[in-house]
């Protein structure tokens, strides 16, 4: 496929949506399960959207569509959900994304971005000269990723207990 701002926003709409869904009345168990040592829960996953939502893709869009001549991204701290989630519970954090996710699709459906400015450039720390349409294109794939990793991360709670059915489950298996 393609990508379009139009296809993007179907998904990009959907996700606070998709994970109040998934997410809201479970217990705890579900709510802070991991894979293991230095994993992310689903609760540590929400924290992360919504520091991206923050810091990440509208900041970088604007550094991309600005008229300056650095446009080199800051870089992300994937961890930052860890203190910036301390005492929060998970229906604020659903409120929270689903929030910023509304007002950053709306200031985005506002610029009216063009054929032409997809294709200008910004400079991230690491992967060095990055499209705008290739950020906007990872934000949905992001998205679609967390939400994947969630449901992996619930489902391996239940790897031995499903006894030989896990043969026919690869998310418990990858």
């Amino acid at each position: 496929m393609e990508y379009s701002i139009e296809k993007s926003l179907e998904i990009l709409k959907q996700t606070p949506k998709t994970l109040n869904s998934f997410l809201s009345n479970l217990s705890d168990e579900w709510i802070f399960c991991t894979e293991g040592d230095n994993t992310w829960s689903a609760f540590d996953i929400v924290g992360h959207l919504i520091h991206g939502e923050k810091t990440d893709w509208i900041p970088r869009m604007n550094i991309i569509l600005s008229h300056s001549e650095n446009k080199t991204f800051q870089p992300y701290d994937r961890f930052a959900q860890f203190e910036n989630s301390k005492g929060k519970h998970l229906k604020q954090l659903l409120n929270e994304f689903s929030d910023l996710r509304h007002k950053n699709i709306e200031y985005l459906k506002s610029l009216a971005i063009t054929e032409a400015q997809l294709n200008l450039k910004g400079k991230h720390p690491e992967l060095g000269e990055v499209t705008l349409k290739e950020l906007l294109a990872c934000w949905v794939a992001h998205d679609l990723g967390h939400i994947a990793q969630i449901a992996r991360v619930m489902a391996k709670q239940y790897k031995n207990e499903v006894g030989p059915w896990v043969e026919y489950l690869p998310i418990l298996t990858k």
